[in-house]
């Protein structure tokens, strides 16, 4: 029996900045999802424990090809630019 894998591609509306828009995506889809992002996105920092970030509509899988420094740096980034 020959088995089939088929690759899923992420619907994500770019800014042309990655780690900004895999961030935005999934706290779009912990918000989906009935969670406190701010929250979960915290712990997942914190611990690294991806079950934080909840796999509706593939956002765990798109918040591990970041390292958490490279969030951080971008969190950093976005609130020195806005304030």
């Amino acid at each position: 029996m020959e088995q089939q894998f088929n690759t899923m591609k992420y619907p994500i509306v770019g800014t042309g900045n990655e780690a900004q828009d895999i961030i935005m995506y999934v706290y779009k889809a912990l918000q989906a999802k009935g969670y406190d992002p701010i929250t979960q996105l915290v712990g997942y920092i914190i611990s690294g424990d991806p079950t934080y970030i909840t796999s509706h509509n593939g956002a765990r899988s798109l918040i591990c090809r970041l390292e958490r420094d490279e969030i951080l740096e971008e969190l950093v980034r976005s609130y020195i630019d806005t304030h």
